[in-house]
């Protein structure tokens, strides 16, 4: 696994996660992943529901190449012994109090929220940032609706942590949640499922920076 310092997260920089599931990618899931991160793709989840610690090692690299952490999804023990910039659970994965403890020093902490209780407990717990979502449907996940927009803004009015907008994102549907507050969006199908992730990429930023 790649070792080395965990790096200090810029907040600032690090605005358009990618959710990287390599069998949701459209196409060669390595290429999607080299075409996104020359895109300026500047933060990865690592999301495989099994551990794949060769699947992670050569995401990591892939990564490390273009200064891009990667946060690894449930599997602590994994983002600890990958030296990972951190691990992200969400409500019926491991506590984040416990998973708070089994962190190394320096690599952060994301839970996935769905409502302003959730978030206040995740940060409460010791959460670095949190996912909130689902903001629009998703297929990924299985929701056929997205949270009221009044919700979305009660958690981003209460928040003191970053709030990474999640759920059926895409170049279109972003501007109105920015509009909302969000400055951190993260995104799965909208860039493995497109034929060009590149370009998917880009519009993303556009918007984002828009």
């Amino acid at each position: 696994m790649t070792r080395g310092a965990i790096p200090v997260m810029d907040w600032s920089r690090r605005n358009l996660c990618l959710l990287f599931t390599p069998e949701l990618c459209l196409g060669d899931p390595w290429w999607t992943l080299d075409t996104a991160l020359a895109a300026g793709v500047p933060l990865v989840q690592w999301r495989e529901k099994s551990s794949d610690p060769d699947g992670l090692r050569r995401c990591m690299a892939a990564c490390a190449a273009c200064d891009v952490p990667v946060i690894v999804n449930d599997h602590i023990d994994l983002a600890v012994e990958s030296r990972a910039a951190g691990v992200h659970v969400g409500q019926d994965d491991t506590p984040v109090a416990t998973a708070r403890g089994r962190l190394a020093d320096g690599q952060i902490l994301g839970v996935s929220t769905h409502d302003i209780e959730q978030a206040r407990q995740a940060h409460a717990a010791g959460a670095d940032y949190i996912g909130l979502g689902p903001c629009h449907p998703t297929e990924t996940k299985g929701y056929d609706a997205g949270l009221a927009r009044a919700a979305l803004a009660d958690v981003l009015a209460s928040a003191t942590i970053p709030v990474f907008a999640i759920g059926g994102i895409t170049a279109d549907n972003l501007p109105p949640l920015a509009d909302l507050g969000f400055r951190h969006f993260a995104v799965s199908s909208a860039i493995l499922a497109a034929d060009m992730p590149d370009a998917a990429v880009e519009r993303m930023l556009d918007a984002i920076g828009g």
